[in-house]
């Protein structure tokens, strides 16, 4: 009898997670996060790779940069037709590709830098930027929105996740904030807007794992007139997130709680005011909290976290170095980018580290 290759094992959910940042915003390629993901290829089959990338459009830092996945040219033309009734153009090209023999089948990849013309009924410029997003994806048949947020784009698609990077020729970018991933789908189809991150305004999350209170959470953020149009768990992480620290102003300490919630029996031993707290975080969003294993980056223009559930069913390791904060799966990954570290160590459960940005 033939044994399997080790190469060839794969364990469900096995997908690959890494951040690295500078909380002093000092902007590095996207060279060293690709070596690291790389180091993880075995979490991943090949199916979905993507990173995201804080700070690197300087020079457009004031405008919305939309990245968008076309599947036909009527898509586009539609989607650009939408964009003009709402937005000024600033600047509208094809994100630049390399050729590789790895990526096949690549949709019309395409970047706009756009100024809002009239948010009208809407009290922010951000609840309308969101309203695009929900709209495009929603509505437009064969156009999926990537990200939309300020000074930062997601880069992702069908592949393994280094293949990706070289295919977005991410070695030439410069960012403050890197994540990545690699996939290995189990419950949703491999498709180019369904690889990680997923992305809202300058929201980003990457995740390993698997969310079994989705529909809950869906049902939930559907009242707030989010609209859930890829079908997959981390979409939902993406607008719990929007919801709890965008639109409901909770620090990303107490959002951290709402999501990975501390069990009862635990609040019942608690100090008076720790437990009234707690337990008013569990009764008010009760359906916002991910049962489940999971490990997810977190990021934005203004931090990084990672957090994983309760019971950690899912692995993450953290590590820092000088002004540098890195979040992984695996500590070989963290080492592959930066051999040397000043402190390496395991959270906690539900436990949330954060890099901030400091100027």
């Amino acid at each position: 009898m033939q044994l399997m290759a080790d190469r060839d094992y794969k364990i469900s959910s096995a997908c690959g997670v890494l951040g690295i940042m500078n909380e002093n915003g000092r902007r590095f390629s996207g060279e060293n996060i690709m070596k690291g993901i790389a180091l993880m290829r075995e979490r991943s089959n090949g199916l979905g790779g993507g990173f995201a990338a804080h700070g690197i459009y300087p020079d457009y830092k004031d405008y919305y940069a939309f990245h968008m996945l076309f599947e036909t040219e009527i898509a586009k033309n539609i989607t650009e037709e939408y964009f003009k009734l709402h937005y000024k153009f600033i600047k509208s090209e094809p994100i630049p590709t390399r050729q590789i023999p790895e990526i096949k089948n690549s949709p019309l990849i395409w970047r706009y830098f756009l100024e809002p013309k009239n948010i009208g009924v809407f009290e922010t410029e951000s609840d309308f930027v969101v309203s695009t997003v929900m709209h495009i994806n929603q509505n437009i048949k064969d156009a999926f929105v990537a990200s939309s947020g300020k000074n930062m784009g997601v880069f992702k698609g069908v592949g393994y996740p280094e293949d990706i990077g070289r295919f977005f020729r991410l070695e030439e970018y410069g960012a403050y904030i890197w994540t990545a991933h690699g996939r290995f789908p189990t419950n949703t189809v491999a498709w180019w807007g369904g690889a990680h991150p997923f992305g809202l305004l300058d929201w980003t999350v990457v995740h390993n794992g698997e969310i079994s209170s989705y529909g809950i959470n869906k049902r939930y953020l559907e009242n707030y007139g989010y609209k859930c149009s890829f079908f997959t768990d981390t979409e939902v992480i993406t607008y719990l997130f929007d919801l709890l620290i965008r639109k409901h102003e909770l620090p990303i300490e107490m959002a951290a709680k709402v999501v990975a919630a501390t069990f009862w029996s635990e609040i019942d031993r608690l100090p008076e005011k720790q437990k009234e707290l707690h337990e008013t975080l569990r009764i008010i969003y009760s359906s916002a909290l991910l049962n489940g294993p999971f490990a997810v980056i977190l990021a934005n223009n203004n931090m990084m976290v990672g957090i994983n559930d309760r019971i950690k069913l899912r692995p993450l390791v953290a590590a820092r170095k000088d002004d540098f904060v890195f979040v992984s799966s695996e500590e070989s990954a963290i080492r592959e980018t930066e051999p040397v570290l000043d402190e390496v160590w395991t959270p906690k459960g539900g436990e949330p580290v954060i890099g901030r940005l400091k100027i």
